[in-house]
């Protein structure tokens, strides 16, 4: 009865990551909504420190939408609107964020001149279960990469349409550094960004955003296919449960994502 018992115990700390010493495989782990963050949801719900508990590679914003994060080999970088990274702290909150512990599935070779859109046919070409989450990492020299950043909102909150009308936009050239990203399934939208998600950070930690556009030299795509997505919602003290989440937000993402 003891090692039975032993055993249930073992098993329910495993399917706690909190409880356990690494994070799930293969698990894709979101706090909050897309959606809930175009409706102008940017208190800030979980911590740098719970995050990792659940991934050592991600994306996501923090609290009042202050900048981009990326999060790569389990350290979590923040790139403000000066376009300056940053490392925030332990307690630092994110309203808004996706992680994974990253274990690659498929590695692709990239030696030609490649945008943005040869790098999505690549990996939809080497991946094509188009109904499973991925987890990429692309790391490699770049002749262009163009991003942006988005500066920290006030209360009462304006949806993230609005803001990023005014969002500071960086152009670097000649660039070494890692992409950091998601390609997300179709019916997934509302919750996430459904398609190509992409955060991008500079070799020297020096520069980074969320990534509009690019031209790769050369480098490597690595893919890591994941089959579970756990979704963490906020609680009760946030302005979650007052957003207005019933209609279509899809025109208002692709006005914030492009």
């Amino acid at each position: 009865m003891k090692r039975i018992l032993l055993y249930f115990m073992v098993a329910a700390c495993c399917l706690n990551p909190a409880g356990c010493a690494s994070a799930p495989q293969n698990t894709v782990t979101q706090f909050s909504t897309i959606d809930a963050l175009l409706a102008g949801v940017y208190e800030g719900q979980t911590t740098c420190s719970r995050l990792l508990e659940y991934g050592d590679f991600g994306i996501g914003t923090f609290d009042s939408l202050d900048g981009e994060m990326i999060l790569l080999d389990g350290k979590i970088y923040q790139v403000r609107a000066d376009g300056k990274v940053y490392r925030p702290s332990a307690d630092h909150t994110l309203p808004f964020a996706c992680a994974v512990a990253f274990r690659k599935d498929l590695s692709l070779p990239v030696s030609t001149d490649t945008d943005f859109g040869g790098m999505e046919r690549l990996v939809d070409r080497a991946a094509p279960n188009m109904n499973l989450f991925c987890a990429l990492r692309i790391e490699g020299h770049f002749a262009f990469m163009k991003v942006r950043s988005v500066p920290a909102q006030r209360k009462p909150y304006p949806p993230l349409t609005e803001v990023t009308k005014n969002q500071p936009v960086f152009e670097l050239e000649r660039i070494k550094g890692t992409i950091v990203g998601f390609r997300a399934p179709q019916f997934a939208k509302a919750i996430t960004v459904p398609g190509y998600h992409l955060h991008f950070l500079s070799e020297d930690f020096q520069a980074g955003g969320h990534v509009l556009d690019f031209s790769m030299m050369s480098g490597t795509v690595e893919v890591d296919l994941c089959n579970r997505f756990l979704l963490v919602l906020p609680g009760e003290e946030s302005s979650f449960g007052s957003a207005d989440l019933t209609r279509d937000r899809s025109a208002e993402l692709e006005k914030a994502e492009k």
